[in-house]
């Protein structure tokens, strides 16, 4: 037998060394490559060991330390490489939710720049002089005012939400949405609201979701958005608390015209410039439109106008350019300490029905005087301004289901809404009488909450609620919180006698008021503007 594999080497000499060189090599070279791919597998090895060791001892926190050199060279380590506390982990999601919600809402929010034109008189101690002005009178010269406000985008052909004081008194208004003027257009505006709609010649612009303002809970978080002072700090965003719902400011803001409100109240940081700007909830949804503040600048209270009041005009408004009015036809009264006891409720809450007007929705509804309303469509009612503010929002002929507390115990009804008469004043939801407003007077009933605050108990009257500012009755030194006894020497004491007395007044006539202020009391005359 022959031995396998080398039978051809044994019979052919001249090859053998060839063979055996050649077996030799490749087993050489076999030899080789095991051991180089062992050495390959040991490198890599050594290096997954070493990676996988700095994860797990830096406890996968992935921010790298800086390093810097002293003089010596030495090494010196700068800041920490302590992990984040597991207790900030939530603190760090709601950072994150903070910062997803200015990214939804803040394109929506627009910076708005308005102008007008006004006559300004020359000033000049020439001009103070009587001879001098009586026959040169005192020259006039063109001023432009400018003012800055911001606005929503609620519609993206171009319909932008905004306070009427931004737009109110200009010219011409523009709006800025990525560094780009657009010139805009009034579509509606209701003063007694503060709340406008102007409109640009644009397409496809980002809106924002339309949240429910009804459901805000007093301290749930909100982002105020808008351009604070100056038109280069545009959708500044600030984040804060719901402080308060249901505010009412009185004749606070301005000059009165503001009638129906029910303010949102925020810490979160409000400033000139942001009236008109976005209140939004941690949902990204429109929860009110930024309106006022108290004092100059931010100092922690702000107010917004909900955005459930503002929806409903601002769709009367783009769909006729004016606001009609729900109206009960009431005079309301607030319930103090004393009245909840009386009636039987175990706290003060809901709003007094005072006065039920003959042939009013109310009296079709069955209403009474001393019902106390506590809800509308599930809605609690908290002061007679909520209440006044939600019927003016809210359009005619629509139903409320109402929640009363009669006798003791509760009882609902069902209310159409009519439409508010035109002469009806601020104390069942309207304007001011065409006379009143001439004088340039508001007037409110004397509720027992009134009379304790300017010392009026059991006196009988009318309260100036506000004085429009160089009208007759400004002119004449009234102010807020008089209390009006008699007009023409006819005794009043509700805000019907003012109206009906003042109506019987004509065009320059004269108007011969008896006056409180302070337990003292006088008389003024005033004479009733001829236009």
């Amino acid at each position: 037998m022959k031995p396998c594999g080398l039978s051809k080497v044994i019979e052919n000499p001249e090859n053998e060394r060839v063979q055996v060189i050649q077996i030799f090599w490749y087993e050489l070279k076999g030899k080789h490559m095991q051991s180089k791919r062992r050495s390959m597998l040991l490198f890599a090895g050594i290096f997954i060991g070493i990676v996988v060791g700095l994860v797990i001892s830096s406890n996968f926190n992935w921010m790298v330390q800086s390093i810097a050199a002293d003089r010596d060279g030495a090494a010196v380590p700068l800041g920490s490489n302590e992990p984040v506390p597991a207790e900030l982990q939530g603190l760090q999601n709601l950072s994150k939710a903070f910062v997803g919600v200015a990214r939804i809402a803040s394109p929506a929010v627009v910076t708005i720049n308005s102008s007008a034109v006004v006559k300004q008189k020359y000033s000049h101690p020439f001009m103070d002089d009587p001879l001098f002005r009586q026959f040169f009178g005192v020259p006039e010269r063109d001023q432009v005012m400018r003012g800055l406000g911001s606005g929503v985008i609620v519609n993206p052909d171009g319909y932008i939400l905004t306070n009427n004081h931004v737009i109110a008194e200009a010219d011409e208004i523009t709006v800025t949405i990525e560094k780009v003027e657009h010139k805009a257009k009034i579509i509606g505006k209701d003063p007694a609201s503060d709340i406008a709609v102007i409109k640009i010649d644009k397409s496809n612009l980002p809106t924002i979701k339309l949240g429910d303002s009804d459901k805000l809970e007093v301290g749930e978080w909100v982002l105020a958005i808008g351009n604070p002072f100056s038109d280069i700090l545009e959708k500044t965003v600030t984040a804060g608390i719901v402080s308060a719902k249901g505010r009412s400011l009185g004749a606070g803001l301005g000059d009165g015209q503001l009638r129906y409100q029910d303010f949102i109240q925020t810490d979160a940081a409000i400033n000139p410039g942001n009236s008109g700007g976005a209140m939004v909830n941690l949902r990204g949804e429109l929860v009110g439109i930024n309106t006022a503040i108290v004092g100059r600048s931010n100092v922690g209270i702000g107010f917004a106008i909900p955005i459930n009041m503002a929806k409903s005009i601002m769709e009367q408004l783009i769909t006729s350019g004016k606001v009609r009015r729900g109206w009960m036809g009431v005079q309301l009264g607030e319930v103090d300490e004393e009245k909840a006891e009386y009636f039987g409720l175990d706290k003060p809450q809901g709003t007094q029905v005072q006065e039920v007007l003959k042939n009013s929705p109310a009296e079709r509804a069955g209403m009474k005087q001393d019902d106390i309303i506590l809800k509308i469509n599930d809605l609690e009612i908290t002061s007679r301004d909520q209440l006044i503010a939600y019927v003016a929002s809210q359009a005619p002929e629509s139903k409320l289901i109402l929640t009363l507390w009669r006798n003791k115990s509760i009882k609902n009804l069902t209310l159409t809404l009519g439409e508010r008469p035109a002469d009806e004043d601020v104390t069942t939801g309207g304007e001011p009488s065409e006379q009143s407003g001439k004088l340039g007077l508001e007037v409110r009933e004397l509720t027992d909450q009134l009379a304790r605050q300017y010392g009026y108990e059991g006196e009988s009257g009318v309260v100036i609620a506000a004085v429009t500012p160089n009208s007759v009755a400004d002119r004449k030194g009234l102010r807020q919180g008089d209390l009006v006894i008699s007009i023409n020497d006819q005794s009043v004491s509700s805000v019907r006698e003012y109206r009906s007395a003042l109506r019987d007044i004509k065009a320059g006539g004269i108007v011969y008021l008896r006056i409180m202020r302070e337990n003292n009391v006088y008389s003024v005359a005033l004479r009733l503007p001829r236009e």
